[in-house]
């Protein structure tokens, strides 16, 4: 388990909290950086759709909300929202399996936390390449290839 990183579920959802502890060892590998205080919150579209709205003014339902804390490069202090019903929708839309969808965006959300930004073409390809050379890695590794 990853020291300092908290992950919390909604009822109803089946996330393997484990299995996000493990995605984040080796983005700590990976990445280099070191966990201060990260909170995974895995939640519904109608929660991630109110904290949009609030914090970023935006009326929409999204995948991932990041809120960086850190104040310091590389020693991350964050809470990152994952709408499960969103993943879900991905999955389907991608066909990959809700896992995969899973991986990519606690992979999406570290990028960002490790300074990866995606408002313009340029930097959201250069942070799509990192984020499928990390999701193939993980793959790889936890035997998901065939997962669809």
């Amino acid at each position: 388990m990853v020291r300092n990183l908290f992950v919390s579920v909604i009822k109803d959802f089946n996330v393997e909290k484990k299995f996000v502890h493990k995605i984040v060892g080796r983005l700590v590998n990976d990445l280099g950086i070191e966990i201060k205080d990260i909170r995974i919150n895995f939640i519904n579209s109608n929660s991630i759709m109110k904290i949009n709205r609030e914090y970023l003014k935006h009326n929409y339902s999204t995948d991932i909300i990041t809120f960086d804390y850190s104040g310091v490069a590389n020693k991350l202090e964050a809470e990152i929202y994952i709408s499960v019903n969103d993943a879900e929708s991905n999955a389907k839309r991608y066909r990959v399996s809700l896992k995969e969808e899973i991986i990519r965006l606690v992979i999406h959300g570290f990028l960002h936390l490790c300074g990866y930004d995606d408002r313009s073409e340029s930097k959201r390809l250069k942070m799509r390449k990192v984020e499928n050379r990390l999701l193939n890695k993980y793959k790889t590794e936890l035997n998901l290839g065939m997962l669809r």
